[in-house]
This record gives C-alpha cells, sequence and structure tokens, in this order.
C-alpha cells in the first residue's frame, strides 16, 4: 500500500511541478507580447507618424495628409496599427480617398497597404531608419499631387 501512496504523492507533485511550469511559461509569453506590442507601438510613434507630421507641414499648401492614430476597435489587437489619408486639395469633398494602413506583423515586419493594393514593406520596428517609409510617402504624394 505504501507503494501506491507514494507513486500518488509523486504523480501529484509531478502535476504541480508542470503546472508551476505552464504558468512561467505563459508569463513569459504574455511579457513577450507586451515587450512586442511596447515596441511596436513606440516604431509607429517614433517613425510613421514623425515621418507623416513631417511631410504635412512640408507640403501643407499642395496636399492633405490626416494621420489616425487614434486606438483601433481592437482594443488587443495582436498587430499595431495606424491608418492616415493623403490627398489633393483641389478633390473635391465627395471624391473618394484612399485610406493607408501602417500595420506592424507579429515578426517585427512593418507595411504600408490600402483596399485594393498589395501591402508594401517598408522595414521593421527594429531598423529605427525611415528612410523606406519616408520614400514611400514621398510616392504616395506625388501621385495625389498628379491626380488633380
Amino acid at each position: 500500500m505504501s507503494k501506491f501512496k507514494d507513486a500518488l504523492e509523486r504523480g501529484k507533485e509531478a502535476r504541480r511541478r508542470q503546472e508551476k511550469h505552464d504558468s512561467n511559461v505563459e508569463a513569459e509569453r504574455d511579457a513577450l507580447t507586451a515587450d512586442f506590442g511596447e515596441q511596436a507601438k513606440v516604431w509607429l510613434n517614433d517613425v510613421a507618424v514623425a515621418s507623416l507630421e513631417a511631410a504635412k507641414a512640408e507640403v501643407a499648401s499642395e496636399v492633405i495628409v490626416d494621420i489616425d492614430t487614434s486606438p483601433r476597435r481592437e482594443m488587443k489587437a495582436s498587430t499595431p496599427s495606424i491608418c492616415f489619408q493623403i490627398y489633393s486639395r483641389r478633390e473635391s469633398e465627395k471624391a473618394a480617398r484612399r485610406t493607408f494602413t501602417v500595420k506592424v506583423e507579429v515578426s517585427g515586419a512593418v507595411s504600408v497597404s490600402s483596399p485594393g493594393t498589395v501591402a508594401k514593406d517598408v522595414g521593421n520596428i527594429g531598423d529605427r531608419s525611415d528612410l523606406r517609409f519616408r520614400s514611400l510617402i514621398a510616392e504616395l504624394i506625388e501621385e495625389a499631387a498628379k491626380d488633380t
């Protein structure tokens, strides 16, 4: 009978250790997710929003740049994003405006897309350079200026 009790106690102890291990792994995963979310938000603010604000100031007389940094409906979205629009001042109010989305993937890759177009890769959150993002913004501004 004592062998049975010993085996039962060893089984209970093993289960407690596994549960403790599982909770530690889950805590680490949550910490990594939170860290990723913060890194992505910092990149969006430091690179994307800063670049859009700079472009907005440079071309204010010809092109309008609207930036929507408000939180999306998905408060716990796994991939943080912002939206923006670029359109000519000469467009009528009723003209359709393209909305672009800057999205950070879980891998850290950043892309810009709009409905009906293929997403364009503009870097990685590990790369603090805004050169690729600014180049894409310049293309979009030129395109908007031509559409008048």
